[in-house]
Formats: C-alpha cells, structure tokens, sequence
C-alpha cells in the first residue's frame, strides 16, 4: 500500500490515526511537531502526508506549503480541530487533497487517505 508520514502533536489522535492506517495495510511513521515531520520528509520517500494543522516548531499549513514545492506529488491532508483554521487552510486547496475536521470517525478518516491517494500516482 502506501508509505504515509503522520505529523500531530496529541498522542491520542495520533495513535488513532497511526492504528487506522496501519489496519489498512500502510505503512506509517509518525512524529509530533511540523519540524521533526520535514526532517522525515528530507530522509525518505512518503506518498501522503497527514498533518495538523496547529502543533509546534512548524505548524501544519507551513509544512503543507513546503512539501508541496518540494514533493509535489505527494497527498496531503490537514487536519484540524478549530473552524478558523480550516479557514487558514481554504487557499491551499489547489495544492492539498483536503481538510479533516476532528472529530472524525475512523470510516470518514480512511475515506479521505482513500480519495487522496487515488488522486496521486503512487511511485
């Protein structure tokens, strides 16, 4: 299936969302702050990003907008947990493959990798 890097900095919604790709057969890493997630990116190959929007050292949106310049064909998909940063993130859609509100279900969760991924060639 695919190599997935998931970025969030709350432990439990990420290993939620490690568990759920994992469960349906992805290859997953995960790191909680933007920083240590471009840090991956640079070292390995990954054909979606799963990101939140608001965390640490680099959030979401700033990490969105540097993989797109340097892997652009890459899936990616913020997350987030507060209205106005969706709003934040509505000119990036032409560059990321959507905005997942929390909270979500695990169906409407693999729904979006699912659609995401299909969308981009897989290398």
């Amino acid at each position: 299936m695919a190599r997935v890097l998931v970025a969030e900095d709350e432990a439990a919604v990420r290993a939620f969302v490690v568990r759920a790709l994992e469960h349906a057969g992805h290859e997953v890493v995960a790191v909680d702050d933007g920083q240590q997630a471009l840090e991956r990116l640079s070292a390995a190959r990954f054909d979606l990003l799963v990101t939140d929007i608001v965390m640490p050292h680099l959030d979401g949106i700033a990490l969105a907008l540097k993989a797109t310049r340097d892997w652009p064909d890459m899936a990616i998909l913020l997350m987030t947990g507060f209205p106005a940063e969706r709003q934040r993130a509505f000119n990036l859609e032409a560059l990321i493959d959507h905005v997942i509100l929390k909270p979500f279900s695990l169906d409407q969760f693999l729904a979006f990798v699912t659609a995401a991924l299909e969308r981009r060639p897989m290398r």
